[in-house]
């Protein structure tokens, strides 16, 4: 299994990456939270840690650690826009159930 990335998801992680002027990919993984278990962590990788599993997808490296990886195995990251919101949208085959608010999941 693998971790992918949308063109539009690609497209802010290169724009942004470019635009601090420093890093090697997305960093993503989960947490404990919220009413239904997990919510996800997004954030830039500036460094390989020892416990990640490193994707590539449409050019862009995903670093996840172990302890999210079977959590989040499999999942399509896109980037969307509405209106004047913006945000990475994750589909995940391994999501059960989600809290009313989707702000929270469950695997």
């Amino acid at each position: 299994m693998t971790i992918s990335l949308s063109e539009s998801a690609a497209e802010r992680v290169r724009s942004r990456l470019a635009s601090r002027g420093h890093g090697l990919g997305l960093r993503v993984g989960v947490k404990p939270s919220g009413c239904s278990g997990y919510s996800y962590v997004v954030d830039y990788a500036d460094e390989a840690r020892a416990d990640d599993r490193i994707f590539e997808s449409r050019g862009v490296k995903l670093f996840v650690d172990g302890a999210s990886l079977a959590a989040i195995e499999g999942t399509h990251i896109d980037f969307v826009r509405q209106g004047i919101n913006e945000s990475f949208r994750f589909n995940n085959p391994n999501v059960r159930a989600e809290c009313g608010c989707g702000e929270s999941f469950t695997v």
